[in-house]
């Protein structure tokens, strides 16, 4: 529209008084908004703000090399997430370890936090175009594209802002291989339930969890379930293959045959129960040798047996995972003593089972390795939490002695939280997350 005139009477004095105005004191511009500030931000791209609790989740991307040791050799673009409270409040980094997740995390609520959240490279759409180059999704590669955000976000916030790492499973190996190899990037690592399989050839530890969980009568239960299951191949393999039939599952790119794919899903299945179950299952699980063939598969079907299929076997579902678990985090290559003489793939039970054969390779445990010494002896501030029913917290990270705890959560599974431990320990743990983020 047009702009109003200003009276002629009024005009040259409003000129007089506007140049004056001028010459004394220019306009100051206002400053930028958090979200210009993250727009502007190099190499990082806004794709999409939504509210969440009435502050905004910013939907986001970074472009990283490929190989940070060659960046001329490409870039892809990262995924990640930042849920924007206050520049004055800690930052809560969450690694999830697969693909993006906003799911707000335990330290973000206890602290009342900031929450970035990032997807691992290769996961998802986080990918280079025009192929995945998998001898590149390492344990140092990730830690550095993690360090290129922190690097990138962290001066938005003020300089008194604490960052702390958080993430579960495979986030928290995650978010302890970062601090491993940046660790001037937190002020503290809160990991739950990580595995830790320094030594890849020594399984004792997970062999010993499934001697003392639960209760014998328990364990022996379950073990004889699991027997029946393969010693009874010919009647139920049909029902696997009718489910697999029904559910669109095939085995062609990875496991091979149904056969094949029904072994390993049985092996799987003590250790699903426990990942996700708890005692309190224990009454559920049938006589092995009273119940029909019918009972036995349904109660299988809903108590562990996972079954592992091509289309969340590939690269663009678990299949990361498995490659990093064949190339350098390990796997627990059980004995199976219960199962002598029922089994058909003595070798099946690896990570390299379950891959396209484009994504098998040989494992390297030396950084693993590395991880676990400088946990143990140079790391400070550092809060593990395991599950005591959780196989995958058979064998942990031992912190060092610089301002550095583990908690284990009685009873507990996968699923472990602060928020389950004994009042004290609870206290204590919730205690030490505040004072390394500066929250009272």
């Amino acid at each position: 529209m047009r702009l109003r005139a200003i009276p002629t009477l009024l005009l040259s004095a409003t000129l007089t008084a506007g140049a004056l105005a001028a010459t004394a004191a220019p306009a100051t511009a206002a400053p930028a908004s958090f979200e210009d500030q993250l727009r502007a931000l190099p190499g990082v791209s806004v794709t999409g703000v939504t509210d969440k609790e009435g502050f905004p989740l910013y939907s986001l991307s970074i472009t990283q090399p490929v190989d940070h040791a060659r960046p001329g050799l490409g870039t892809f673009q990262q995924r990640f997430t930042l849920w924007h409270k206050s520049t004055a409040k800690p930052v809560v980094f969450y690694t999830g370890g697969y693909e993006l997740s906003s799911s707000t995390r335990e330290p973000t609520t206890l602290l009342d936090a900031n929450q970035l959240s990032v997807e691992h490279r290769f996961f998802g759409p986080s990918v280079p175009a025009g192929g995945t180059p998998w001898g590149k999704m390492t344990v140092q590669q990730e830690a550095a594209d993690e360090h290129g955000i922190v690097r990138a976000v962290r001066p938005l916030y003020e300089k008194t802002s604490k960052w702390l790492a958080t993430g579960g499973s495979k986030g928290g190996m995650t978010a302890t291989y970062h601090y491993r190899f940046h660790p001037e990037d937190y002020d503290g690592v809160v990991a739950y339930v990580a595995p830790n399989d320094a030594n890849n050839a020594d399984d004792s530890g997970y062999e010993d969890f499934f001697k003392r969980v639960g209760t014998q009568e328990c364990r022996d239960a379950l073990a004889a379930v699991q027997r029946e299951m393969l010693a009874r191949r010919d009647t139920l393999l049909p029902k696997f293959e009718k489910t697999a039939k029904d559910e669109g599952y095939t085995f062609t790119n990875t496991l091979g045959t149904t056969d094949r794919a029904y072994e390993f899903a049985v092996l799987d299945q003590v250790w699903n129960f426990w990942q996700s179950g708890s005692v309190d299952n224990c009454p559920t699980v049938p006589d092995a040798k009273k119940v029909s063939d019918d009972d036995l598969y349904k109660w299988s079907l809903d108590h562990g047996l996972s079954i592992y299929e091509d289309s969340t076997l590939g690269a663009n579902s678990s299949g990361p995972y498995y490659r990093q678990a064949a190339a350098q985090l390990g796997w627990a290559d059980l004995k199976f003593k219960n199962l002598k003489g029922v089994r058909h793939y003595p070798d099946i039970y690896q990570p390299n089972s379950v891959l396209p054969a484009d994504m098998r390779t040989t494992y390297d445990g030396t950084v693993i390795k590395g991880v676990d010494k400088w946990v143990r002896t140079k790391s400070e501030r550092m809060l593990f939490v395991y599950g005591q029913n959780d196989p995958w917290s058979a064998e942990q990270f031992t912190p060092s002695k610089k301002d550095s705890y583990k908690y284990v959560v009685p009873k507990s599974n996968h699923g472990a939280r602060i928020s389950a431990l004994p009042a004290n320990e609870r206290d204590a743990a919730t205690a030490t997350i505040k004072r390394w983020a500066g929250v009272r």
